[in-house]
Formats: C-alpha cells, structure tokens, sequence
C-alpha cells in the first residue's frame, strides 16, 4: 500500500472518529430536551425548565466543539481526497452544501434563541425554538448520512464525457432507501447515547446526594427514551440495515460474520475469531442456521459467503470489520438488556434505591459512543475496497501529489489540536456539572 494512500485514510478516520464523539450527543439530547420543555409546559413545572436549560448549556458545548472538530472534515475533500472529490462532487456536494446552508444555520440560529431568550420569549415561542434546533441537527444528521448512504449505494447519477458523475435526480440522492435506514438507525444511536448520558449525569448526582429532584427526572427521562432508542437499535432499524446489506452489499455481509463458504442454512456467529488464512473460525459459538433466517426469513436458505466474490472485491481488513461489528451489536445487546432492568426498577418505583443498579447507569455512558463509534467502522470498513460502491476504489481517489510526510504532519497537527480541545471540552463540562442544573442550597434537595 502506498505510504501517502495508508496517512490520508488514517487522518481522515482520525479526524472523523474523533468529530463524530460530540454530533452523536447533540443529536441525542436535542430530541430529550423537546421532551423537557414539553413538560414543563404541561405540567406548568419550572423544574422541566430548568432541567431542558441545563442540558441546552451541555448540548451548547459539544455543539461548539463539534463545528470545530467539523470543519476539517470538508477540506480534507479537497487536500486529502481530490480525485474523489473530482469524480464523485457533482453529487455530494449538494447534500453537503445542503447540510451547511440549511440544517446548520437552522440549528445554531435557533440553539442561540433557545440560551439567551427564554426571558424575553413566551413560553411557546421558547418551546419552538428547541422544536427547530432538534430539527435543524436531525435535518444536519441526514444530509450527512445521506450523502454517506450514496457512497454506499450509488443512485441518481449520470456519468459525464470526462469520467465524473454528475447528479441526474435529486430525489434519488435524498431519498436513497440506504440513506432511510441507515439515517433510522444512525439517529437511534445517538437518541441512545443522549439517554445514557441523561442517566449517568442523573445517577451521579443522586449517588452523590446533590440536585435529589432533578437527578430523578433525568433518570426517568433518560430509561423510558432509552428502553425506545435501545428497541430501535435492535428492531427495525438493524435489521432493516441489515437486509440493505445483504441486497447492495452481500459480500460486506459474508466478511462481518467470516462466512467464507456459500451454503444453505447459515448459523449467526456469537463469539469466534475470523482466521483469513484458513477461511475457518476459531472457537465458535453460533446460533444454527440463524443468519439464513435473518437474511431470507428462511431457516434453510442459501447466503452468498465471500467464495462468491472475487478476492480483490473483499472488504480489505475482514478481521477489523468483524470485530467492529460484534463489538457493535454485543453492546446493542446488553444496552437492551440494561434498559429493561432500569425499566422495571423503575415500573416497580425501586430505581432510585437500587445503589447498585445506579452505578451501572453512572459508569454505562461511555458504551454508547464505543458503540457508534464500531457501527460506522462497520459501514466504512465493510464498504472497502470501493470508495463509491461500485464506482470508485479507495485507491483511486486520494491526492496523489499530497505526499506521505505532509499528510502525516497535518495528522499530528490534528492531534495536537485535538488534545487541547478535549481538555477544553473536559473543563467547560465539569463546570456544568460542578454547578449542577440549580445552585446548591439545602433546600434543593441536598444532604449535607
């Protein structure tokens, strides 16, 4: 492999990976904060509106770091990525162009609104102004994924007489039926990552005796949406992703679950490690003939492994992608499994006792973010060699006269300035928490 083709592709998984920590939580709490205000009004409870401020100063902080880790993201086009973007720009560029023009400035607008003018607004007008700031990220979430979506399955397109694409309908881009599940199942990631860190912050203060009734409204909000996000993730949306899968991209599918034979009625491997040399699995534990099922809803039917597919058509790194996957969806799993035990403790009003259960919520919140953060490797990984689907090898499309050292100099650059911002990020959220969502006093439900 070329040496400059390996520093672009590790700067822009650096880069992305680490800019995708912040979006997942925006977009996870915008929808909970809607929540809040809605009940406040309801329930003509201040105590709703002071939880929906504090989380909005949270939301406000990984918004800000989120633009600043994102603008690299859209030159790196261009720097790292040229031929790609030469070939594949007249396309994508309109839902990029889209996301920044419309969802972006329809958020940041709005979030500005929602901070600074709860004083000078009516209590509906506040309350629509969190409704457009959940729009305006979720509107941003899917321009994004769309335009990831038509790199996984290009649609609507025409080829020019220089060899780019250009787009033929626009339509076929924005409505992609990769891009609505993958979209539906992106969103319930984040819905789910802004549930667990709800619950964490809740039981924290509660473990710690501080801010009593809030912390319990943070809890109660933070399992039901969670118990929702967490079926979703499982439900529909996996396995609708999953079917995408088998249909557009069935040698991604073999390679995630190290199926190198193609037979009838294929087991679902549980625990195993992919041996590429032998085309085997080592130490397996499989449900018999449950991916057959899962695929064709049919115990007994045949699904393509990667001796179907020519080898310099496999997803490049198999073992990687396999693991990111299981990692993926074993987290799916036992969040599940975590939300159904909250939910009963809950349901039987015992949640708030049960110290140990507490703990489990407090130290769960960084799962979430591992879990996203394996589920696009798996979209990126199991999409390889092809940096459009079909179209375009990865690489064919990296910037051939950007060489090795100056990819790896702005990559440690990064680096640097990553490090610097997440402990901005670390202070500026330790602050919110230090202060808590209303000022410490005894009678604020503190013990002392």
């Amino acid at each position: 492999m070329d040496s400059a083709f390996l520093i672009h592709r590790l700067q822009f998984a650096f880069t992305i990976t680490y800019h995708y920590l912040f979006p997942q939580l925006t977009m996870g709490l915008a929808p909970l904060i809607v929540v809040l205000k809605t009940l406040a009004i309801w329930k003509n409870d201040d105590k709703y509106n002071k939880a929906a401020r504090f989380w909005a100063k949270i939301f406000g902080i990984n918004f800000a770091i989120g633009v600043v880790t994102g603008i690299p993201m859209e030159f790196q086009f261009g720097t790292n990525w040229s031929l790609f973007s030469r070939y594949a720009g007249g396309v994508i560029g309109q839902t990029l162009a889209m996301e920044g023009v419309f969802a972006f400035f329809l958020e940041s607008s709005f979030l500005g609104l929602f901070l600074y003018g709860e004083k000078r607004l009516s209590k509906w007008a506040h309350w629509w102004s969190a409704m457009l700031v959940f729009l305006g990220s979720w509107l941003s979430g899917y321009f994004i994924v769309a335009t990831d979506a038509w790199m996984q399955h290009p649609v609507g397109y025409v080829t020019l007489p220089d060899g780019s694409l250009s787009l033929s309908s626009f339509w076929s881009l924005v409505l992609n039926p990769w891009a609505l599940w993958q979209y539906c199942h992106n969103m319930a990631g984040a819905g789910l990552t802004g549930a667990f860190v709800m619950m964490a912050v809740g039981s924290f203060y509660l473990l710690s005796h501080k801010h009593i009734e809030q912390s319990k409204l943070f809890i109660k909000v933070g399992v039901i949406s969670g118990f929702f996000f967490a079926l979703l993730l499982i439900g529909p949306t996996g396995d609708g992703q999953g079917l995408n899968l088998a249909k557009h991209q069935p040698a991604a599918l073999a390679a995630m679950e190290a199926n190198f034979d193609t037979k009838n009625g294929v087991g679902l491997v549980i625990i195993g490690q992919p041996n590429v040399e032998t085309k085997t699995i080592d130490n397996p534990i499989i449900v018999p003939k449950m991916l057959s099922f899962l695929v064709n809803r049919n115990w007994n039917s045949e699904v393509k492994g990667l001796d179907a597919f020519p080898k310099e058509d496999w997803p490049t790194n198999i073992p990687l992608l396999y693991y990111a996957y299981h990692i993926m969806v074993g987290l799916g799993t036992i969040f599940m499994a975590i939300m159904l035990i909250a939910g009963i403790l809950l349901w039987r009003k015992k949640l708030f006792e049960a110290r140990w259960m507490l703990w489990i919520l407090m130290l769960s919140f960084p799962f979430p973010y591992i879990a996203n953060t394996a589920g696009w490797m798996t979209a990126e990984i199991g999409r390889q060699p092809w940096l459009v689907y079909g179209l375009l090898r990865t690489n064919a499309g990296y910037s051939t006269s950007v060489s090795a050292a100056n990819g790896m100099f702005t990559l440690i650059g990064f680096m640097g300035m990553y490090t610097v911002l997440s402990l901005l990020f670390a202070l500026l959220i330790y602050r919110e928490l230090e202060h808590g969502p209303e000022p410490v006093t005894a009678s604020s439900g503190e013990v002392h």
